[in-house]
Formats: C-alpha cells, sequence, structure tokens
C-alpha cells in the first residue's frame, strides 16, 4: 500500500477526532507531489441519523448555470439557500430565481458561512473542481449531489468515495439517464440470462473533444473571477480556447472540456453516461488492466479517435469480462455485421453492445434490441424487476430524507468514475494498466502514476 494511501484510510478512519473547519484544514494540511491529506470530520452519527422527518431539504449549489442551473431546477421541491458561482453574472441570474438563497463567489466561504444551515450540497461546476467542493461539504456531513465525472483524477474519486461511506452520507453522482426506463429494461435482460454468459462489451459514442490549444492575452472578462475559476490547478494568466481552424471560444463556460487541466476529454464526459450501464448490468467494479491507443497525446488540449480495452476480474459466478471504448467517430467491429429484421444495416451513432453466449444487447439512451432478431422473434421478456424511477433528482432527495441509499451513490460511481479516467491514464501516459485497485497503484508501469493524482496549489486541498 502506498504511503499516500495509507494516510488517507488512517485519517479517514478517525472517529474520535476532532472537527474541521476549513482554517483548520488548511493550516495542518499541504499538497506536495501530488499527494493529499484526507481529513475526516467528527460527528459522523448525525449523518447516518433518519432524514424522513425533513419536510424540505436545504440545499446550497456550487455553480448556478448550464447544467449546475438544470440539476437546481430540479431540485427546486427544496429550500435553495445558498448560491455560489464564479461568475457573478451567472450568480444574479440565479440570484433572481432563487431570491431567498444568499449568494458568494467563493464555494469556500459559502460552506464555511452555511455550514449551519444547510442539509446538502449539489456540486455542478468543470470537472477540476468537483472533488475539492464535494471533500469540504461531506467533512461537515452534508449529502452530496455532484455532476459527472466525480471527480478529475482517479485518486479523487477513491477518496470521495471513503469519505461518503465513512460518514453515513447519502450521495448521487449526475448520470441522469441511470434513472431512465430503457437502461433499466436492458439491465434486467443481462442480469436474467436473455443473451447467456457475457464476456465481451462495447461503448462507443461520436464525440470529439479534439483540436484545441490556450491562448493568453485577453483579460478576464469583468464579472468572472478568474482566480477562483482555476481554482486548485496550476495559476495560469486568462485563457481562450483556439480550435483548429484558428476560432477563438472562451473556457468558460463550456470549452474547459478540451484540456487536460481542467476536463477529461470526450472519454470523461461521456464515459460515466455509457459506461455506467455495463457496470450496472455485469456488476462490475474495478479493471485489472487498461490499454488505450489513439492519436498522439497532447499536452495540454484533449484528442478523439480513442479506443481503450478495459479488463474485468471474474464477479462471483460471473466470468471475467472486456468492456472496449471508442470515440471520435470509431465504431466495434462487429456493428458492420448486425442487422434490422428487414435486413438493412444497423445505424447506431452511439450506443452499448453486449455479446453473450445466446445473443446480443444494442442499446443507446432511449432504446435496445436484442440480436440477432430472428432468434427473438418470439422472446418473452423478463418481468420487470427494476422499479420505475421518481427521476434522477428526487431519488437523491427522496434517500436523503428516508436514509435510504441513492441509486448512483458514490459507492458505485466512485468506482465508475474510477474505471473511466483509468481509461484517460492509460492514454495518456501511452502505458497499459495493470492496476492494483487496492493500493490505487499502477503496478507495471511507475511512469503513469503521475496521472493518477495531481499537485494542488497552495490554498486548495481535497
Amino acid at each position: 500500500m502506498t504511503d499516500q494511501l495509507k494516510f488517507a484510510l488512517r485519517q479517514i478512519d478517525r472517529s474520535n477526532s476532532a472537527p474541521v473547519n476549513r482554517r483548520t484544514f488548511l493550516a495542518n494540511t499541504a499538497v506536495a507531489g501530488g499527494s493529499l491529506a484526507v481529513g475526516y470530520h467528527a460527528n459522523s452519527a448525525r449523518a447516518a441519523e433518519s432524514k424522513s422527518t425533513l419536510d424540505r431539504l436545504n440545499i446550497a449549489a456550487v455553480g448556478t448555470a448550464n447544467q449546475a442551473g438544470s440539476n437546481l431546477k430540479n431540485m427546486s421541491t427544496e429550500n435553495i439557500m445558498a448560491l455560489s458561482d464564479v461568475d457573478q453574472e451567472f450568480l444574479d441570474q440565479a440570484g433572481a430565481e432563487y431570491p431567498q438563497a444568499r449568494k458568494y463567489r467563493d464555494w469556500r466561504v459559502m460552506l464555511e458561512k452555511e455550514e449551519k444551515n444547510i442539509d446538502a450540497v449539489m456540486v455542478g461546476t468543470p470537472d477540476h473542481t468537483h472533488a475539492p467542493a464535494a471533500a469540504m461539504a461531506m467533512r461537515m456531513n452534508k449529502h452530496v449531489f455532484c455532476e459527472k465525472p466525480l471527480t478529475h483524477t482517479v485518486y479523487e474519486s477513491r477518496v470521495l468515495a471513503d469519505l461518503a461511506r465513512q460518514n453515513n452520507l447519502i450521495t448521487q453522482l449526475g448520470t441522469n439517464i441511470h434513472a431512465g426506463d430503457n437502461y433499466r429494461r436492458v439491465v434486467e435482460l443481462i442480469q436474467s440470462g436473455s443473451i447467456g454468459e457475457v464476456r465481451e462489451t462495447h461503448v462507443w459514442v461520436n464525440v470529439d473533444y479534439s483540436g484545441r490549444h490556450l491562448i493568453t492575452g485577453t483579460p478576464a472578462p469583468s464579472h468572472v473571477d478568474w482566480d477562483l475559476w482555476l481554482g486548485p490547478t496550476a495559476t495560469r494568466p486568462y485563457c481562450e480556447s483556439a480550435d483548429r481552424n484558428g476560432g477563438v471560444i472562451p473556457l468558460h463556460p463550456r470549452n474547459w472540456r478540451y484540456i487536460w487541466d481542467y476536463g477529461t476529454g470526450g472519454l470523461g464526459d461521456f464515459g460515466c453516461h455509457y459506461m455506467d450501464l455495463v457496470h450496472w448490468a455485469l456488476k462490475l467494479k474495478y479493471p485489472n488492466k487498461v490499454s488505450a491507443t489513439g492519436p498522439t497525446p497532447r499536452q495540454i488540449g484533449c484528442t478523439a479517435g480513442l479506443v481503450v480495452n478495459y479488463e474485468y476480474p471474474a464477479r462471483g459466478s460471473l466470468p471475467p469480462v472486456t468492456l472496449t471504448w471508442h470515440d471520435g467517430g470509431k465504431q466495434p467491429a462487429v456493428l458492420s455485421t448486425l442487422k434490422n429484421s428487414d435486413g438493412s444495416p444497423l445505424s447506431w451513432p452511439n450506443g452499448q453492445l453486449f455479446i453473450g453466449s445466446e445473443g446480443m444487447v444494442i442499446s443507446n439512451y432511449h432504446r435496445h434490441m436484442l440480436l440477432p432478431v430472428d432468434r427473438f422473434s418470439d422472446f418473452q421478456r423478463p418481468e420487470p424487476f427494476i422499479p420505475k424511477s421518481i427521476g434522477h433528482h428526487q431519488e437523491w432527495v427522496h434517500a436523503v430524507k428516508s436514509g435510504s441509499p441513492a441509486t448512483c451513490d458514490f459507492g458505485y460511481s466512485g468506482p465508475l468514475t474510477e474505471a473511466v479516467l483509468l481509461g484517460v491514464v492509460s492514454y495518456r501516459s501511452g502505458q497499459t494498466i495493470e492496476w492494483d485497485a487496492t493500493n490505487l497503484k499502477v503496478k507495471n508501469a511507475p511512469h503513469a502514476q503521475q496521472y493518477i493524482h495531481k499537485e494542488y496549489r497552495q490554498g486548495w486541498t481535497l
């Protein structure tokens, strides 16, 4: 076990430690060489108490616009007590929608000042600030809803999953499609054995986050606090994103996904959505081997056209299985051999394919098919055994109030995110990853370990 992980686990297990506030934590933890100290907030028993007596949750928002704004709308049945955003225009717009909410530019200040007033926190920022915001909230024993991917690094995912478990918190990843009926029906088909034993799966998404580089020289807009936007990443002058055709687009609010320091490319953006179904249906957790191929990696900008092969071990009676990710227009070769009922070729720009010993299931967000079609012409579907969702956000709200787990809690979505990001590690390092999940260590390629986590700048901590 690495010294870094040993220290983290010792800290998490200190159930009798004194409460940690932000000033104390920042004063007593330092980041060096990519190693982060993991604190534990005492009084976890309070978090384990049933919330069934709460009529409404008191929620604070880290981020207020775009996907964060959509999350807030889906939580507007509750009390939106506080809002934080580095963009004053976004913050003012949200403030007009939730006039009772107090407004902050810095989410660290918000959480510190609102700790006694809130039950839960929604995190809807760019990837690079998910983990520090969620971790601070969880140390305060606040339940957390966080956008996908859960974190920016593999190590952060494990830390958040451990904090949620140790503090008995109700958590949910923002993989909204998990709540759809289609995914539920596919899981039922796979788990009931409708296509037999599954040893091979494919996921493909026609997304391209490539060709961008950074340019500086333009001052930051007056309504954007650039230093707060950078958060835990290295100090850098205000940047914009230039594409391969010379077009210039600000990184904030959307184009940060193209840059490794802030996003995780197409794999990070869509992997947690599409690989979710395979993880759910086949009860996957940590892969033991990951290998990625694609264009030559770039230091700053993400690329597309990746093929990532994940190998998962046997799980109980379930056999080992491979999951292969394809993006940037690439698709599995077997797809070209599959036909509709009229004999025409299948056309699925995005999807998942389960290859079983007795047939196949192809799916996307909204529909699925059993293949080959003639083999399943008289097929009797299994009786549904996964109940209809009340809505992804409302599942989390209900879980907090009732004390029951949410469907995409960090115990499930942490390993999912970890697997997704191991594909990024393999691709950026140029190495096949043999993964020691127990110790968070790349067993065979020390060079790749640098991508498991990152160094935070002073003033920011996990």
